[in-house]
């Protein structure tokens, strides 16, 4: 199931990659900034960074900037409109200056409020678009709105997709995408920055504290294994509503002098605490192409996650990761016990992990984005069959 990447029909010619750069000079990236830090947040700082980087101009329309007034945040019932209307007003100004729309789009309201929105007014003003569709939600969602975003997707000049898992999902619906990794910052999430300190087992789990990341099953599974290893401790980097919840549930099963919740990191703090970590958990119960997971490979900290929806399409069970069943706290315990009891196998899946991630640097993305950026300008705003 670890399907191999798919390639948005790069060119052969020498220098496809240059020349694309130098043909689309002006993007307008439309999503969201931190705070909070999330998946499709990061990605989106890191890839406008590096576009500025590549020589392009990048006009950045931000979906959940903050509300202006301030006061206006309060104001239930009417504050969408506070944020509705000068997001709706950058988008037409950016429009009107870029050669090509960037959207990063995920599932549920955001589709409706945010990408939506972003499509038909390029489409008005007759700039292509580039829908860069996350997050694990996608099947669910689909099933409700396939209908209501087809005529979205018609005014896109393409649909890119970080995962062969979305492509699977959207392809179920006879929409086709093109695969367009996320970018994993290899120089930042380094095994080599810093040795481990000596100590007990050290675990880490690294999702917003929300239902869909089942963290409780995380600390149960934290119990089970302190009770084979007594001196093992639990970081939980992230924040979220059940904080105080997760925390009750740390002292009911008698491991809360053992677990540390940080609160929300920076993305600047992260590669210091995948690299204390001797093993990371992931228990979602949902999931696209979660950042953690290959942030925490390219570090050298091993990984055992649930297999669910777009994880087994980027590790592979008993060679680069262990996955296990969702909400099966025993299943997830049993993997850091035998990660623990077995050396050899540690080392082959840290070995190998890190050798995995390094088709998701920039210098490998790089071509393909600017291939569809390329492809869309060619486009004239219409989707390509």
């Amino acid at each position: 199931m670890n399907a191999p990447l798919q390639a948005a029909a790069p060119s052969t010619a020498p220098g496809a990659g240059a020349r694309a750069a130098l043909e689309v000079r002006r993007i307008a990236l439309v999503g969201p900034l931190p705070p909070p830090s999330g998946g499709m947040a990061n990605q989106a700082l890191q890839l406008a960074g590096l576009l500025r980087e590549a020589g392009m101009e990048v006009d950045f329309v931000q979906t959940n900037a903050p509300y202006r007034p301030a006061w206006a945040g309060k104001l239930r019932g009417v504050r969408a409109l506070f944020r509705m209307l000068p997001y709706l007003g950058a988008l037409w100004r950016a429009a009107g200056r870029a050669q090509v729309f960037h959207v990063m789009a995920n599932s549920g309201w955001s589709w409706h409020l945010f990408a939506a929105p972003a499509i038909w007014i390029a489409h008005l003003r007759g700039t292509p678009v580039v829908v860069n569709y996350r997050g694990g939600e996608a099947a669910n969602f689909l099933k409700q709105a396939a209908a209501w975003m087809r005529p979205s997707l018609r005014r896109c000049a393409a649909l890119a997709v970080p995962s062969g898992f979305l492509a699977h999902v959207f392809g179920q619906h006879g929409i086709g995408s093109v695969i367009v990794p996320n970018i994993i910052n290899l120089e930042r999430f380094s095994a080599d920055a810093a040795p481990r300190a000596p100590g007990g087992l050290r675990l880490l789990v690294a999702r917003n504290l929300e239902d869909l990341y089942d963290n409780a099953s995380a600390l149960r599974a934290f119990a089970q294994v302190r009770q084979a290893h007594p001196d093992a401790q639990l970081t939980v980097a992230g924040s979220g509503p059940l904080r105080s919840e997760l925390e009750l549930l740390a002292r009911e099963l008698g491991v809360a002098d053992a677990v540390h919740f940080t609160g929300r990191v920076d993305t600047a703090d992260m590669p210091a605490l995948y690299r204390q970590a001797d093993i990371m958990l992931n228990p979602s119960l949902i999931d696209n192409m979660p950042n953690s997971v290959l942030e925490a490979l390219a570090s050298g900290t091993l990984v055992v996650s649930t297999n669910v929806g777009g994880v087994p399409y980027i590790v592979e069970d008993g060679a680069t990761a262990l996955l296990v069943p969702p909400a099966n706290p025993a299943a997830m315990a049993q993997a850091v016990l035998r990660l623990a009891a077995d050396p050899a196998l540690a080392a082959a899946l840290r070995s190998a992990g890190r050798a995995s991630v390094a088709q998701y640097a920039w210098s490998s993305i790089k071509p393909r984005l600017f291939d569809v950026y390329r492809q869309a300008l060619a486009s004239k705003g219409g989707r390509r069959p």
